[in-house]
């Protein structure tokens, strides 16, 4: 059986910290803003018509509308759509021991879920949702501390996404245990690194983690049985669940600064560092040597062909950091997939592993960038573990610079008004209705 405490922290009314309730409102209008940014990708619009097609609602009373779309689908649906749009533009939040991310999967599932639930307070939206980071983190942990692959998000994060469901839904502990158990079982163990070695529009599986979650939560709730979810029940696994409560992961997640993986940004801020410091640009560089941790150096080489190749290429983020200055969502899509001066940039890029950051991941994601200049001069970033993290987090301002980024294409005041909800959600008589109404219209240009 589940613990008494894991039942109850799901089910009941554990003490969010205020400071991990605040820092969910910013997890989770950060993820929203990703979503906005991705409406208009090939992935978005394929997922988005495959939702209305294959994944109606039975009824009116069961449907969930597509987020920034308008259209409706079933919840599982839904969050599906919404959970595959965003997780194709890599700029949503993680946590770096689990190798991964949960907003991008949790936090469709809340709005396809609350929905059906108008009287949702704000603050009981984001106690909902500190909850299932809190269970995705402990099962992504478990996860990779019982097997020999390395696996995808939506591995481990559909389990948060049960959890939610199983709260927002009100079933008990039993039910509980059964939507973690089908959660688990049917997740997609989907091997990251195969998708590193050929990036696609699978991304990291969260779309699937998102589906998968609330089909076990919906099933469960009509007295389907699950087997026992190793990754929560298992004897091995019972001290990652012992700090449940106690100790809130919600608050150790980062906020990427760059729509890139992750395993780039360490680079991508060592050489931002020199390039501010020194003022050279690309014209000036004769070469880039990388030092970073073995999965980094696996990432993509080359011009990429697509939008996914490039959020999964090294040399191609720092190659347009130093040409554009910035790394948005132009600089991953469209013309910048064919742009000369960049290619010339990453013909210059050398990357290469470095035991002594491979030794520091997952727990950070370090790199040293040495710049060679065509004058002679050679200058060395040192070790730069990525910003975003507790370690060096994002000022509130630029978060909020990120986010105006993301949602350009929605109307200036619909998109200051959803921002405005990152601190609304937590004052007393705010619905999170409030937020929805925002999110449920296409981006206006």
């Amino acid at each position: 059986m589940i613990s008494d405490d894991l039942a109850e922290f799901v089910l009941g009314a554990p003490d969010v910290p205020e400071g991990a309730l605040d820092f969910t409102a910013t997890l989770l209008v950060d993820t929203l803003g990703v979503t906005a940014g991705s409406a208009r990708l090939d992935a978005a619009r394929i997922t988005r018509d495959h939702a209305v097609r294959f994944h109606a609602a039975g009824t009116p009373d069961e449907a969930a509308t597509l987020l920034f779309d308008g259209r409706k689908a079933s919840i599982p649906g839904a969050a599906f759509a919404a959970a595959t749009q965003t997780d194709n533009l890599d700029a949503h939040d993680g946590l770096n021991p689990t190798k991964g991310h949960i907003g991008c999967a949790v936090v469709p599932a809340l709005c396809a879920l609350a929905e059906r639930e108008p009287a949702l307070s704000g603050r009981d939206a984001l106690t909902a949702l500190a909850i299932s980071y809190e269970v995705a983190a402990r099962a992504a942990l478990s996860l990779h501390a019982t097997v020999s692959d390395y696996h995808t998000s939506g591995a481990w994060n559909a389990l948060g996404v049960a959890a939610l469901g199983a709260r927002l839904r009100n079933l008990d502990a039993g039910r509980l245990r059964h939507a973690l158990g089908i959660a688990e079982y049917h997740g997609p163990r989907s091997q990251m690194m195969r998708e590193i070695a050929n990036p696609t529009m699978l991304h990291d599986g969260s779309g699937m983690g998102a589906f998968v979650g609330l089909m076990a939560v919906l099933l469960a709730e009509e007295g389907f049985e699950g087997a026992p979810a190793a990754t929560v029940e298992a004897d091995e696994v019972a001290e990652r669940w012992g700090d449940l409560g106690r100790r809130w992961t919600v608050e150790q997640n980062y906020v990427k600064p760059y729509p890139i993986c992750r395993w780039a940004h360490a680079a991508i801020d060592a050489l931002g560092q020199l390039m501010e410091e020194h003022g050279f640009a690309a014209h000036d560089v004769s070469a880039i040597d990388v030092n970073t941790f073995a999965e980094a150096a696996q990432l993509f080489s080359g011009m990429p062909e697509t939008t996914s190749h490039a959020q999964y290429s090294l040399a191609f983020a720092l190659a347009a950091l130093l040409v554009h200055g910035k790394i948005g969502p132009d600089q991953v899509t469209g013309k910048a997939l064919s742009d000369p001066d960049i290619e010339a940039v990453v013909n210059r890029i050398r990357v290469s592993e470095d035991p002594r950051h491979s030794a520091r991941f997952p727990d950070g994601r370090w790199s040293d960038v040495t710049v060679h200049l065509s004058d002679g001069r050679t200058m060395s970033s040192g070790d730069v573990n990525a910003k975003g993290g507790p370690e060096a987090p994002l000022p509130h301002a630029a978060v909020e610079a990120k986010f105006i980024d993301m949602t350009r294409r929605l109307d200036r005041g619909r998109a200051t008004a959803i921002w405005e909800m990152r601190d609304r959600l937590t004052e007393p008589g705010t619905k999170f209705a409030d937020l929805l109404r925002l999110l449920h219209a296409r981006p206006d240009s």
